[in-house]
C-alpha cells in the first residue's frame, strides 16, 4: 500500500509487465490481466492503444509457448498462432542469437522526454513511461489561484516544499503527530531562460520574515487568510490553514522572483524515491548516532535508502552545530547525489526501476493546477532536463542569528548585504558555476558586442541628458532617480518623463543615438547598468536631444546597481550537483 493508500491488485507488480519489442525498439506496458498491450510513445500526451491489440484469449486455447534459449522474450498480446511468430514476420535464423536491437531515435526520446521533481526536491528526468494515464490518478494538486502554463518560454522558478505532515500512510511516528505540516524543507529551484544552469536555493526553516495576505480556496469558496508579521518561514504553510499558496507568496515577496509552480512532498516520499532508485550515496567525515532521528551511520561512504535516507535528511543533533542550517547542507548533499542516480545509464536504462521511480514520484507528489496531470508534468520535466548537472548549484540563503533574542538563538533573520546581491544574481540568470565553454560561445559573442558599448570616452556628467521614466512598478521612483541623479550625481540635465508607456517593465532599458554613446556610458557608469540594458538606436540625435531611460523591475532604488554582481559573496553556502566528493561533518 502506497502513501495515498492504493494497493497493486492481484499483487502484480506493474513494473514487471514491460516487455521489450524488437521491431519498434520500444518497450510496452501490460497493465490488465487479459494481456492488452500499451505501446509507449516519446509524442503523446496521453496513454495510446497498441494498434494491433491481442484477440481475447479462446477457451482450449494451447498455452503459450515458452522462449526458447537465444531467442528473445516473446511480446504478449502482439503474437498469433503458429508457433509465436507475428503474421508475416521473417522466419528468424536458427542456431544464432538474434543481434541487439540498437537503441532507436524514439528509444532514446523515450528515456529523455519525461520526468519530474521529487522528494524534498529532486528535479531529473524519469523516462516517457510518466506519459501514461496510469500516473494521473497518483498526483493530487491543489489550487493555489495561480494557473500558470507547464512550461515557459523564460526562467522557470519551481518551490520545492518539504512538509513535516505527520499524518497519512508511511508519516506517522516521526515527532509530533498531530503537526498539520509545515514548510519544514523549502528549496526554489531556478532554471535559467537559456536552459544551461540551474540554482536552487534553499531557505531556512527558522528564519524571521513577513507572510504576506494569502487568497485560499477549500470547498468551492475563497477566502483571505490574513498575513503575519516577523514570524517562522515555516509558518507560511499549515499554519491557520495555509496552503502552498501561502508559501508560493512568501518566497515570491522574499526573493523578488516570481514562482512558476510548486511541488509538495512528505516524509513518506524521501523513503520511496531513495528505494526506487535503488539507494543514493552519502558520505559522513565522522561516525553519527543520533537518538532523535534515529540515524546510525559510520564515518564514510554509505548507501541508504528507505527509513535511513529519511532519518539522513532529518538529522542534525549530530553534525556541525546542530542547526538547521547544519541539516540543509546534508539535505544538498542527499539530493545532489539523488539527481546523480536518477540520471545515471543504471537507472535510465532499466524500465523496472523507471516504473518504480515514476510511481514512487507521482504518488508523493502535490503540485499546482498547472503540473496536474502526467503529460503536463513530462513537458516540464523534458524542459528541465536540458540542464546539465555540471551546472546545477544548491546555495543557501545567507541569514544571521537573530539579533532581537538573547544567548540562545533559536531564529535566524536574513542577511540582506548578502542576500540581496545572491537573489538578484538568479534573477539575472548569472549562473553560480561555470558553463562549459561550447554552451556559453555563442552568448558570449553577443555578451561580447553589447558589452563593447560601454567602453569609450565618458562625457560629464554635467553634459548628460535624459529624461526618466518610471516602469518599475514602484511608485514616485522616476522622481527619486532624478533628484538623485541632480543632487548626489551633478546630473542636471535630467528631467523626470513620469509613467512608463505600456506599463511595468522587466528590465531597465536606457536608449540613446550614436552621438550620445559618451552620455550614456556615464550614466551606466553611475546607474550600474548592465551590458545589456543599453539600445543604441540609428540615426543622429540633435545636440539637445535627450537620452531615455525606463526603469524597470529590476531597479531597487537610486544608488543601488541594477546590474548583478559577477561573484558571489563571500560566506555564501553552496553545494554543486556533480561534487561527489562532499563529506558531512
Amino acid at each position: 500500500m502506497d502513501a495515498q493508500g492504493r494497493g497493486r491488485a492481484g499483487g502484480i507488480d506493474p513494473a514487471d509487465q514491460w516487455v521489450f519489442d524488437p521491431d519498434t525498439g520500444s518497450y510496452e506496458l501490460r497493465l490488465d490481466h487479459a494481456g492488452e498491450p500499451v505501446a509507449a510513445s516519446g509524442n503523446s500526451p496521453s496513454a495510446t492503444p497498441s494498434p494491433a491489440p491481442r484477440p481475447a484469449a479462446r477457451q482450449g486455447a494451447a498455452p503459450r509457448q515458452k522462449p526458447k534459449p537465444g531467442g528473445g522474450r516473446p511480446v504478449p498480446g502482439q503474437r498469433g498462432t503458429g508457433g509465436g511468430r507475428r503474421a508475416g514476420a521473417a522466419k528468424a535464423t536458427t542456431g544464432r542469437r538474434k543481434p541487439k536491437p540498437k537503441k532507436t531515435a524514439k528509444k532514446k526520446a523515450l528515456m529523455w522526454t519525461g520526468g519530474t521533481v521529487g522528494v524534498v526536491l529532486v528535479v531529473t528526468s524519469v523516462g516517457g513511461y510518466l506519459l501514461y494515464q496510469h500516473f494521473n490518478n497518483n498526483i493530487d494538486k491543489v489550487d493555489v489561484g495561480i494557473n500558470n502554463d507547464a512550461v515557459t518560454k523564460g526562467p522557470v522558478n519551481i518551490l520545492v516544499i518539504g512538509t513535516d505532515k505527520r499524518s497519512g500512510d508511511g508519516n506517522t511516528g516521526y515527532g509530533d503527530d498531530g503537526s498539520v505540516g509545515h514548510a519544514d524543507t523549502t528549496l526554489l529551484f531556478h532554471v535559467s531562460e537559456d536552459r544551461t544552469n540551474a540554482t536552487a536555493l534553499s531557505i531556512p526553516r527558522d528564519m524571521i520574515t513577513d507572510i504576506p495576505d494569502c487568497p485560499t480556496k477549500k470547498g468551492g469558496t475563497t477566502r483571505t487568510i490574513r498575513g503575519s508579521k516577523g514570524v517562522r518561514f515555516n509558518e507560511s504553510l499549515g499554519q491557520e490553514e495555509r496552503d502552498p499558496g501561502c508559501t508560493w507568496r512568501t518566497v515570491e515577496q522574499l526573493t523578488g522572483l516570481k514562482v512558476t509552480h510548486f511541488m509538495m512532498a512528505d516524509f513518506n516520499a524521501v523513503k520511496k524515491l531513495s528505494s526506487a532508485v535503488g539507494g543514493v550515496e552519502v558520505c559522513l567525515g565522522k561516525d553519527i548516532d543520533d537518538p532523535k532521528s534515529h540515524l546510525k551511520l559510520s564515518k564514510g561512504r554509505h548507501e541508504i535508502q528507505g527509513e535511513d535516507a529519511l532519518a539522513f535528511v532529518r538529522t542534525r543533533h549530530s553534525v556541525g552545530f546542530e542547526s538547521d542550517l547544519d541539516r540543509i547542507k546534508l539535505q544538498q548533499q542527499f539530493l545532489s547525489s539523488m539527481i546523480r542516480k536518477m540520471k545515471s545509464g543504471d537507472t535510465l536504462s532499466n524500465p523496472k526501476k523507471l516504473y518504480n521511480l515514476a510511481d514512487a514520484a507521482t504518488n508523493s507528489l502535490t503540485v499546482d493546477t498547472g503540473i496536474g496531470s502526467v503529460s503536463k508534468l513530462t513537458a516540464l520535466a523534458k524542459e528541465l532536463s536540458k540542464v546539465n548537472l555540471k551546472n546545477i548549484t544548491f546555495a543557501t540563503v545567507p541569514v544571521i542569528d537573530n539579533p532581537a533574542e538573547g544567548k540562545v538563538h533559536k531564529t535566524v533573520v536574513l542577511d540582506k548585504p548578502k542576500a540581496e546581491p545572491l537573489f538578484a544574481m538568479v534573477r539575472q540568470d548569472v549562473s553560480l558555476t561555470e558553463v562549459k565553454e561550447k554552451e556559453k560561445k555563442a552568448q558570449e559573442e553577443a555578451d561580447a558586442k553589447q558589452a563593447a558599448l560601454l567602453q569609450g570616452p565618458k562625457a560629464e556628467p554635467a553634459a548628460v541628458r535624459v529624461k526618466v521614466f518610471n516602469g518599475s512598478g514602484r511608485v514616485g521612483a522616476a522622481g527619486e532617480t532624478v533628484n538623485w541623479m541632480q543632487n548626489s550625481k551633478g546630473m542636471v540635465r535630467t528631467s523626470n518623463g513620469g509613467n512608463a508607456a505600456g506599463g511595468k517593465k522587466d528590465k531597465t532599458l536606457l536608449e540613446f543615438a550614436p552621438n550620445q554613446a559618451d552620455q550614456a556610458r556615464r550614466l551606466a557608469e553611475v546607474m550600474g547598468l548592465p551590458a545589456d540594458a543599453l539600445k543604441q538606436t540609428e540615426g543622429t540625435a540633435a545636440p539637445t536631444a535627450e537620452m531615455t531611460l525606463t526603469l524597470g523591475a529590476d531597479f531597487k532604488g537610486a544608488g543601488t546597481p541594477v546590474a548583478a554582481p559577477e561573484k558571489v559573496p563571500d560566506g555564501i553556502q553552496k553545494v554543486e550537483a556533480d561534487d561527489d566528493n562532499i563529506c558531512a561533518k
